[in-house]
């Protein structure tokens, strides 16, 4: 069906937009951002903030972009003197009660009264005082507290918690100029998805005490990823400071997570930051390992691969669809039996109401699905079975249990790639650091086969390399880089025929078959 179009024009530009689109969502068609605090894409609109009046050319008066619709023929102002003027006016009211804490406010740097006011605020105020006064900090749940009186009454938060979580925790209390956002006695904002308020908060009124005193904005640096928390894939923004991530944070995409992550992904960076990591080669001679370089290691491990005839993998379902198709490259000659490991929650899926097909899984692994089409079908029994009777075992980043490790380390040649030093065992003929998520570029294929690249957001500690250079450097192909690697990859494996990684962009593709509906070790 041929979707109806609307001619309007905004700001002298004159474009097509479906019918029923907002002036607010038009405007940004046309490369014009509207000024607004209440209104955001993923939220019903109230029309409470006033910030985003707008001048329509034959309207009475001045109207609020986020909730006018367009009509054929529009024509609309959105900088004119009159438009001006409101938002001046709009800014002045909210200044007056909001204090000037800035060099303290968690939010400086990213606020977008700050940036507005900058914008086209008054050079100066013209009260003296100000009108209300409340407590510094409340606590509304385990990690979100609220400052009242930095808060500008959007009600983002009371809208979210009530329309899209299903919680309806947080009300609009009292009148007028006593207003502030209020939450009902005897509960707490413990919603899996509570931390969502802080990223909608446009100022910094709502503030996680993870997060407090962190980090200033403008000394983070910031790159996009995906959530390693489950298998929905979420996109996230890493925050990193002085080489270390300080914040994960969610990153549009309407066709996954689209605004919000849940609170167990925005809490899932810790071990990124490990201090115990495993920084340089080991090779075992005799009864103790020694460091080597990767010249030696992978000269090592290629004559290994090479000349096995029975390879039993261990991978983890937080390795990269690089990684894992290499490794199954550099065993191509011989007959291998390959399993993925991934976590289960023992609670069930926790969805986030207000939006379709988003919940933090049970699955607690972000490419399950791409090691099952990569071939890692073998269940986790049965592989740790048939590496009684193989001549490699190769452990990729893996969690093995004390039982499990000594079944394994009967092996005759063990390889282990791991990150850090609780994986090693002693029995390992081969220990080679690799890095982890957040020091590697790769691709994860979430629950519903969307294949999503992943960015490298910190620098690799000592000498460790990425699982897939490492098994490219031991006969898994020829490539120097993640994007080369994948397109390596995807030649070999039928759900990604067609698939490049220049194809892919920060949203994903879908892979050309879906992936198996799948159980976990």
């Amino acid at each position: 069906m041929t979707q109806d179009l609307v001619s309007v024009t905004i700001d002298g530009v004159t474009l097509q937009v479906p019918k029923g689109t907002s002036i607010i969502e038009a405007a940004k068609q046309a490369g014009v951002l509207v000024p607004h605090y209440c209104y955001h894409p993923a939220l019903p609109s109230p029309a409470v903030c006033r910030m985003c009046l707008v001048e329509v050319e034959k309207a009475p008066k001045l109207m609020p972009a986020c909730v006018t619709t367009v009509v054929e023929g529009q024509v609309v102002h959105t900088d004119s003197a009159e438009a001006r003027r409101a938002r001046t006016a709009v800014l002045e009211f909210l200044l007056i009660n909001h204090p000037l804490d800035c060099p303290i406010c968690d939010q400086a740097g990213e606020c977008e009264l700050q940036d507005y006011v900058f914008q086209e605020g008054r050079g100066g105020s013209r009260y003296g005082d100000y009108a209300k006064r409340y407590n510094p900090v409340e606590e509304f749940g385990p990690d979100v507290l609220y400052v009242p009186n930095r808060c500008i009454l959007c009600t983002r938060c009371v809208r979210f918690m009530e329309d899209v979580a299903g919680s309806p925790v947080l009300n609009v209390s009292e009148r007028g100029d006593r207003a502030y956002i209020g939450i009902d006695p005897g509960q707490l904002l413990d919603h899996p998805w509570a931390g969502n308020v802080v990223d909608l908060c446009p100022v910094g009124s709502l503030i996680s005490r993870d997060f407090l005193h962190k980090a200033r904005a403008w000394e983070l640096d910031k790159t996009a990823s995906v959530c390693s928390g489950c298998s929905q894939g979420c996109n996230t923004m890493i925050d990193t400071r002085d080489n270390t991530v300080v914040r994960l944070r969610p990153r549009p995409n309407l066709e996954v997570n689209r605004h919000f992550m849940c609170d167990h992904g925005r809490m899932h960076y810790r071990w990124m930051n490990r201090g115990d990591r495993i920084e340089a080669p080991l090779v075992r001679e005799g009864e103790r390992h020694h460091a080597t370089d990767w010249d030696h290691a992978l000269q090592r491990l290629g004559a290994l691969l090479g000349s096995a005839r029975r390879v039993v993998l261990l991978a983890s379902g937080a390795a990269s669809v690089e990684s894992l198709g290499l490794l199954r490259r550099a065993t191509r000659k011989a007959t291998v039996t390959a399993a993925v490991q991934i976590p289960m929650a023992e609670d069930p899926d926790q969805p986030l109401a207000g939006v379709p097909n988003l919940a933090l899984r049970r699955e607690r692994a972000p490419n399950g699905a791409g090691a099952r089409l990569l071939g890692y079908t073998a269940g986790w029994d049965e592989a740790l079975n048939a590496a009684a009777a193989a001549e490699v075992v190769v452990l990729l980043d893996v969690a093995l249990t004390e039982a499990e490790a000594r079944q394994v380390g009967a092996t005759a040649h063990l390889i282990l790639m791991g990150t850090h030093e609780g994986q090693v065992l002693g029995s390992a003929e081969l220990v080679l650091p690799v890095t982890n998520t957040a020091e590697e570029g790769g691709c994860f294929v979430n629950r519903d086969a969307r294949v999503q690249r992943y960015q490298q957001a910190r620098q690799a500690p000592g000498m460790a390399r990425p699982a897939w250079w490492v098994a490219a450097g031991a006969g898994g192909g020829d490539a120097a880089t993640a994007a080369e690697a994948f397109d390596l990859v995807a030649r070999d494996v039928a759900a990604l025929a067609g698939l490049r990684h220049a194809d892919l962009g920060l949203t994903g593709r879908i892979a050309g078959a879906a992936a198996p509906a799948g159980a976990g070790a």
